[in-house]
């Protein structure tokens, strides 16, 4: 089949990556002149497989209500005139009642999962180099409190094949012996062993790269202006210039852009942009910096050794598409680095930048058919999309080519 990808981000790459592979003729659109220019330019590193709690989880509204009025708060909510923000809001504070919690944290779970195995048979398959360390994730929490309440996460995420081992203070240290000068309080951590943490923008333009040898086209520097649909069916892509692409299927996976392209169609997608941000640290040889992958549950920050830079990434901003860069939250992230890695580098070197995750309220990604028979969609990953990306790519691949996924997970239209 001719198959259309709208979308170069790490998403649209593997799903481009995973139809080529089976065969299909893929051509694959992005506005931005090479792939992984946007939210998969600099995120925070983590291929956390272990990280199955969703944002919407019972304690987060009382988090929320600590957080108002603050500039620097994880999660900050900038209430706009928007019925879709007001919608999505009130959609993600249902899907924290505790059974919703539980369900979607096993959908998360068995993705990850998917998506770690998918992962190294690619990086088998093919050698890519993308800064990968496999040394696991150590999550950090300042006090017992904290500690005791994702103690109890962690026993539920255990529940789905999640290997964690709780750990002192002490441990904690030991385990990274750059947190032994570390100005904040530490009460103790989670160490999910098996996680894992690479540059997903290297990871995607070498991907892309293979893409092209496998025959993959790319039409990059061209907006999608919409979908025309004919017959029931999606008849072409309209591009910027009165360009036209017309395939086959298609497959939209423009992350929080996904929504506004289907909504002419009569597509409700549950998918809103969460902004969130991250410094990079250039790292020079003296330098203590974190050898493995650190969360930080109190600033719901995380931290990824990539090569000879130190990324740090987090919070949450709803602001609707504003992808302008906040200097307050991003010298929050500069401050809590080097309170707990104060020999991390020189604050003043600190590059910022801000990108959209396309969340859905529930955390669970929008992955499979429409009511279109040809238009697919692989989109609303949220924080977790370096982490689902090579398991969502192959699900599509095989949904697109009429066969089951082999993991248990609720894709749409199924």
């Amino acid at each position: 089949m001719k198959i259309a990808v709208l979308g170069a981000g790490v998403i649209g790459v593997t799903s481009a990556w995973y139809l080529a592979r089976a065969g299909h003729e893929v051509t694959l659109i992005d506005r931005q002149d090479a792939a992984a220019m946007e939210t998969s330019f600099a995120n925070g590193g983590q291929i956390s497989t272990s990280h199955a709690e969703p944002w919407a989880n019972p304690s987060t509204p009382w988090q929320v209500l600590k957080w108002l009025g603050r500039e620097d708060s994880p999660m900050l909510f900038r209430l706009r005139a928007d019925p879709y923000q007001w919608a999505w809001g009130l959609a993600f504070l249902r899907e924290c009642l505790p059974a919703r919690t539980r369900r979607n944290a096993a959908q998360i779970a068995a993705i990850n999962r998917y998506s770690r195995a998918q992962l190294q048979a690619l990086c088998a398959e093919t050698g890519i180099e993308f800064e990968q360390q496999s040394r696991g994730i150590l999550r950090l929490y300042q006090d017992q409190r904290a500690l005791d309440q994702a103690v109890a996460s962690a026993d539920l995420e255990r529940q789905h094949g999640i290997d964690l081992r709780v750990l002192g203070a002490a441990e904690c240290v030991q385990l990274e012996p750059a947190l032994s000068s570390s100005r904040a309080a530490i009460a103790g951590g989670v160490w999910a062993a098996a996680d894992a943490s690479g540059d997903a923008h290297q990871f995607t333009r070498e991907l892309a790269r293979l893409c092209a040898q496998r025959g993959v086209r790319f039409r990059y520097g061209r907006r999608i202006e919409g979908l025309e649909a004919e017959g029931g069916r999606i008849a072409r892509v309209r591009l910027d210039r009165g360009g036209t692409v017309a395939a086959d299927a298609y497959l939209v996976a423009l992350g929080s852009y996904s929504p506004l392209l289907l909504r002419p169609l009569g597509i409700a997608l549950p998918v809103y942009p969460l902004k969130g941000y991250s410094i990079t640290l250039p790292l020079a040889p003296e330098d203590v910096a974190p050898q493995i992958s650190v969360s930080d549950g109190a600033h719901k920050l995380v931290m990824s050794r990539l090569g000879k830079r130190l990324r740090v990434a987090g919070t949450a901003e709803l602001a609707g598409y504003d992808t302008a860069i906040n200097e307050v939250r991003c010298q929050a992230i500069v401050r809590r680095t080097f309170e707990l890695f104060p020999q991390a580098g020189r604050p003043q070197e600190a590059e910022f930048w801000a990108g959209l995750r396309p969340a859905t309220p529930g955390g669970v990604p929008c992955i499979g058919r429409t009511r279109y028979p040809n238009l697919y969609l692989n989109t609303g990953h949220g924080t977790l999309g370096w982490t689902m990306a090579c398991g969502s790519g192959a699900a599509i691949a095989d949904i697109v080519g009429g066969r089951k996924p082999e993991t248990d997970f609720r894709f749409m239209g199924a």
